[in-house]
């Protein structure tokens, strides 16, 4: 590989010797435990494993924009680095190479170390160092020239329109205190870019500095699309990674990559790149759980649509108000995900309604969001139809943070005008947090809803008009807004907890009576 080919052969023989060694431990041992406070899952060594598999590896396709695996680079570095404490003598020894700059050379056997001599272009705040000669040297000066500008953007953005705090000082590492984005060639290996925690900021546990790595051109025909809208997003994507990493690098995946994937939305809404992943999260999916994270799936990816959703409502500000809830540094709360979403939320409704809201909204996106014409709709979990004298019944089974939508209409010998659907829910009781939301679609184009009121056994009825000269379907949605955790239980949902609550009972009844 490529990748491996920069070192030299002593450094070769060094990683795969590594490699080797600490694939187990020895027989009889037992793994470490991680810490109580530790978020992640899993056996540490398989941080290491990870990264370096990400690092090393090669698409069989010609990069990301053509359908290349995407890895979660990212968040495995920031594992790696989470775990790095609790590794023995050889996996310690194999993560410091992985996590070194690229311009550490040959020390950098992850496969983004510089051949030769590099240089760096700084502004204010900003360095971005290229190599010199070699595959990871740009195309030319005008290309690093574009880097900073716009790097130098996502940080007036971020940190000064957003008001979010801006990463932490690495002290004198890549030659001064500001920020290093290094360019390196990534597409090769199915990576846009990524960022890395680095070294832990003084007096503060979970508060790191870390530096960048970016694609050295985003060329189209590795990425599929213009390269400077690739670099825009990609840009605005990491950095805000680094700034998360000086908020909680442990925080709960989720949150990490939904927010990061929204605020491309915001800084380079043109690129349009993230609306990909709105079919795999919770807009077209809507009984995928909120803060579900998976490395074999793109929901995470797909949820930065919630915040599109809250920011739309409530302001772009809702984002930075939820990080700072999260924040550990100083006297912070130090909330996880969830915990700090349903705080700030408090003031706009609560978390249940807003999540109700969310998910009727999504059955028609064009009539919340700026481009929601070209968003796919929520998927449908039961269609009924239904005359005068019918009652049908359905039963859903609902995850936590998740929804479910059934959607009645008339048929065509129900009566044109003066006829009533009578919307009864048996849901789970009120301490798991369900909730019911009706929404009447009207032959003029004119929508209704009638949130349902559920009791304490999670009990709920609703009249709504039914006559098929009028209206064209009521859709009722149910939602298990349930933000019960056994936390600690090394998942990768919130808290790196179990959830509580999953597949929740409604039982949704329906029937048609002349008013």
């Amino acid at each position: 590989m490529r990748a491996i080919g920069r070192a030299t052969s002593a450094a070769v023989a060094l990683l795969a010797l590594l490699v080797g060694t600490a694939a187990a431990p020895p027989a009889g041992a037992e793994p470490p435990r991680p810490r109580a406070d530790h978020r992640g899952t899993g056996d540490p060594a398989d941080a290491v494993n990870e990264a370096a598999r990400i690092l090393t590896a090669e698409t069989e396709e010609s990069g990301p924009g053509h359908g290349g695996h995407h890895a979660e680079l990212t968040l495995a570095m920031r594992d790696l680095f989470l775990a790095r404490p609790e590794l023995g003598f050889f996996d310690s020894v194999r993560a410091d190479l992985l996590l070194a700059r690229p311009t550490d050379g040959e020390r950098d056997t992850g496969g983004d170390g510089y051949q030769g001599e590099s240089d760096r272009r700084c502004g204010r705040r900003i360095c971005v160092h290229y190599a010199r000669r070699g595959v990871d040297a740009p195309s030319g000066d005008r290309w690093v020239g574009r880097t900073l500008r716009t790097l130098s953007a996502v940080w007036s953005y971020e940190v000064g329109t957003l008001g979010l705090r801006p990463p932490p000082s690495d002290g004198r590492k890549g030659g001064d205190g500001r920020f290093d984005v290094y360019l390196a060639e990534l597409g090769a290996r199915g990576l846009f870019g990524y960022c890395t925690p680095e070294r832990r900021v003084p007096g503060e546990r979970f508060a790191a500095s870390g530096y960048c790595v970016l694609d050295d051109d985003f060329s189209r025909e590795q990425y599929g699309a213009a390269p400077r809208a690739s670099l825009r997003v990609t840009a605005a994507h990491e950095f805000f990674h680094a700034i998360q990493f000086g908020y909680d690098f442990r925080e709960d995946p989720w949150l990490l990559e939904s927010t990061a994937t929204w605020i491309e939305e915001r800084f380079a809404d043109r690129a349009d790149d993230n609306r990909r992943y709105l079919r795999y999260g919770s807009v077209r999916r809507p009984g995928a759980s909120l803060d579900h994270f998976s490395n074999n799936s793109y929901a995470h990816y797909g949820n930065w649509a919630f915040w599109e959703y809250l920011s739309t409502r409530f302001g772009p500000g809702v984002v930075p108000r939820v990080w700072r809830r999260a924040d550990a540094r100083g006297t912070a709360p130090d909330d996880y995900s969830v915990e700090a979403l349903a705080r700030v939320l408090r003031d706009h409704g609560g978390l249940r309604d807003v999540l109700a809201s969310y998910a009727a909204t999504n059955l028609d996106p064009a009539t919340r969001y700026a481009e929601g014409d070209r968003w796919p709709h929520a998927a449908v979990a039961a269609r009924l139809r239904l005359a005068p004298g019918d009652d049908r019944t359905r039963s859903l089974e609902i995850d936590h943070l998740a929804a479910a939508h059934v959607v009645v209409r008339p048929t065509r010998d129900a009566p044109q005008r003066r006829a009533v659907l009578e919307i009864s829910v048996a849901g789970p009781p009120r301490r798991t947090a369900p909730a019911a939301l009706v929404t009447v679609r009207r032959r003029d184009g004119s929508v209704t809803r009638h949130p349902m009121t559920l009791g304490p056994r999670g009990d709920g009825r609703v009249r709504v008009p039914f006559g098929r000269a009028r209206v064209t379907s009521v859709v009722v949605t149910a939602v298990n807004a349930s933000r019960r955790y056994r936390c600690q239980r090394h998942t990768l949902f919130a808290c790196a907890g179990t959830p509580v609550d999953q597949d929740q009972r409604f039982r949704i009844s329906a029937r048609v009576s002349r008013s």
